[in-house]
């Protein structure tokens, strides 16, 4: 582990509420654009004018590049698990468009933890993750369930 890592977290170490707060990512139209040939090449990802005449009424990026997005920042962020993010399950919404030229954050909260009863080395953690734009506006809310390791 590098020097300037952080210790990681055990289930051990979280409480409900607890709170996380991500470095930063800013969104390239190079970068939009370039997921959305990749992995979703609809019109409104890719044209700037074609996507004027849609809901969106702009540019937008794939609601699956901003979970990337978030992805990654959790991955580098305040929250290091134990063994790693492990999923087990999530809903999620994109309430407004990430747009070329955000700048996106997560904020993470403790929001359930379940313990351990038929696996003592683990347990769920259920994490409530709030992606903002540079203007503090929420373009993605997703909760996760996860795995979390007891350090014992």
């Amino acid at each position: 582990m590098p020097d300037n890592a952080l210790a990681p977290l055990y289930l051990d170490d979280l409480s409900v509420g607890q709170r996380f707060l991500s470095g930063t990512f800013t969104l390239s139209e190079d970068c939009l654009k370039g997921f959305a040939r990749a992995y979703d090449p609809q019109p409104f990802h890719l044209d700037d004018i074609a996507a004027r005449a849609t809901l969106f009424g702009g540019l937008a990026a794939s609601g699956w590049q901003t979970a990337a997005i978030t992805m990654k920042l959790l991955v580098e962020g305040a929250s290091q698990l134990a063994g790693g993010i492990i999923g087990a399950g999530a809903e999620i919404r994109w309430p407004r468009p990430t747009r070329a030229g955000d700048t996106l954050q997560v904020e993470s909260e403790v929001v359930r933890i379940i313990a351990p009863r038929a696996r003592p080395r683990q347990g769920v953690v259920v994490m409530r993750n709030r992606t903002r734009n540079q203007d503090r506006e929420i373009v993605q809310v997703m909760t996760a369930r996860l795995i979390v390791f007891s350090r014992s």
